[in-house]
């Protein structure tokens, strides 16, 4: 057999995978994402900000690691 991998965008999607999998008698397992949750949100914060036209903080490559 093969086998399928989801993403769903949203809990509420992934509930009616989980049911409707359970329904048609489907074995399944789950993966929660390695990373922390608070990280990510940080990550995405930066990036919905970069999109959003916002400048980044600048950094000296040539004194960061001092």
């Amino acid at each position: 057999m093969e086998t399928l991998i989801a993403h769903p965008k949203n809990e509420e999607q992934a509930t009616a995978l989980k049911a409707v999998m359970k329904v048609l008698k489907i074995d399944f397992e789950t993966e929660e994402s390695p990373y922390n949750p608070e990280f990510v949100n940080k990550v995405l914060q930066g990036v919905n900000a970069r999109k959003s036209g916002k400048s980044g903080k600048i950094i000296d490559t040539k004194t960061m690691w001092k």
